[in-house]
């Protein structure tokens, strides 16, 4: 338990593992699962994009062992990612694995989502994240299955099977469950897995700490901004499983995360003021986050779209 808190609390871009290819050989899980806090499991996935050594585990997936059943936090991004954190689950404990949680709807939150209801568990999911993966699923689908060959096998888009606009609640055991849509953030449909008893937070891609966040065309960074005041930051969570990466604290994913959107978007209204144009707003100062994983591919496409969106704002 000490070394866990000393993770949870220290954590930092030191412990990110882009340049490992796999660390669980033998499972198509990138990492074997660990006990977070009692009773909250997570197998961490790599904070590398996907590739065909970490069958496209490049998120975490997480599930709560209440006394009255699983829940779980994201599908998966295969069938089979989804098998074995179900064979996982099962070396825990014989509850039964009673809904899936979907963060968003994003591939790897949802292409595991055949496996669970062929098992006859509900996935549940924001209504805009349903949306997206039934927009975008099928082309997400095609990247795995030319990404990791193979171990997508067996994978098909199924849609969540229910849906909510605000908040989720399930009281479960020693649990109060809350999956909550704080409102615009990184993409169509984020939601968080909210555990008050427990002051832990299961942030989703609201927060990141040891890769870069990725902006997408759909991302507005300033209602992230104001998502995350307004919103986030007075859960007060004691600790965080992020989206991706290790578990860890509010001042590592603040930095991180907040951080990062505010100094990026003021470095691009210092561009801007200057006369600045979108081939010049690549080349912006972004070295104080250049230890993050995926910096190399992500810090000037991010660059370039806050370009594009602060010139209208």
């Amino acid at each position: 338990m000490r070394a866990l808190l000393t993770i949870l609390f220290l954590a930092s871009p030191a412990l990110a593992s882009e340049g490992i290819a796999d660390k669980y050989p033998g499972s198509p899980l990138y990492n074997k699962p660990v006990e977070v806090i009692p009773n909250v499991w997570s197998a961490i996935g790599a904070t590398a994009p996907p590739t065909y050594e970490n069958a496209g585990h490049n998120n975490n997936l997480s599930f709560i062992v209440t006394g009255e059943g699983i829940v779980v936090v994201n599908s998966g991004a295969s069938y089979a990612l989804a098998e074995a954190l179900h064979a996982e689950i099962r070396e825990v404990t014989d509850e039964p694995v009673r809904m899936v949680l979907a963060e968003n709807g994003q591939g790897h939150a949802m292409l595991g989502n055949a496996y669970w209801v062929d098992q006859g568990v509900p996935v549940i999911a924001h209504v805009d994240a349903a949306a997206e993966f039934a927009h975008d699923g099928g082309s997400s689908l095609a990247t795995a299955q030319r990404i990791t060959g193979e171990k997508a096998e067996g994978t098909r888009v199924v849609p969540p099977t229910e849906t909510f606009e605000d908040e989720y609640i399930v009281e479960l055991g020693d649990f109060r469950i809350e999956a909550r849509h704080l409102g615009p953030a990184h993409s169509p449909g984020d939601i968080v897995v909210w555990l008050p008893r427990q002051s832990l937070v299961i942030s989703g891609d609201m927060a990141f700490h040891e890769r870069m966040l990725p902006i997408f065309e759909n991302t507005i960074t300033a209602d992230w901004l104001e998502t995350w005041d307004n919103e986030f930051e007075p859960l007060n969570a004691t600790y965080v499983i992020p989206g991706h990466g290790h578990p860890t604290n509010m001042d590592q994913v603040r930095r991180y995360t907040k951080g990062y959107l505010e100094y990026l978007r003021a470095r691009i209204a210092e561009h801007i003021d200057a006369g600045g144009d979108l081939a010049g707003a690549y080349y912006v100062d972004q070295s104080p986050f250049v230890r993050l994983d995926t910096f190399e591919e992500l810090a000037t496409k991010n660059a370039g779209r806050v370009f594009e969106q602060m010139e209208w704002e």
